[in-house]
């Protein structure tokens, strides 16, 4: 069982959660604002997806310091969170490390 005390578990848990609220916002909200004429869901979505955003950021400049990540990595990391589906890439990637 993993524990959220670790520097990596807490990236790998908010990375998961930063993709999915892109998702929600990319496939659900932004149809609804312009399909459906509710620009409510984008800024209810948007806030979440952007605090969530700035958690990812946090957590992946302490698993950078914790675990030594080269500059090119903590890069790599930022770039898949900028596109769909890349933080469950990611994701896939340091579950195979963390357990191996």
């Amino acid at each position: 069982m993993l524990s959220f005390k670790d520097s990596l578990s807490r990236f790998r848990l908010v990375a998961v959660l930063e993709g999915i609220s892109f998702l929600i916002l990319l496939f659900i909200a932004m149809p609804l604002k312009y399909a459906a004429g509710m620009p409510e869901a984008v800024k209810v979505v948007g806030w979440a997806h952007g605090a969530l955003f700035v958690a990812y950021l946090f957590t992946l400049i302490d698993v950078w310091h914790d675990r030594s990540w080269s500059f090119g990595r903590v890069v790599l990391a930022f770039v898949l969170s900028l596109i769909p589906f890349g933080a469950f890439y990611l994701d896939k990637k340091l579950r195979a490390e963390q357990t191996a």
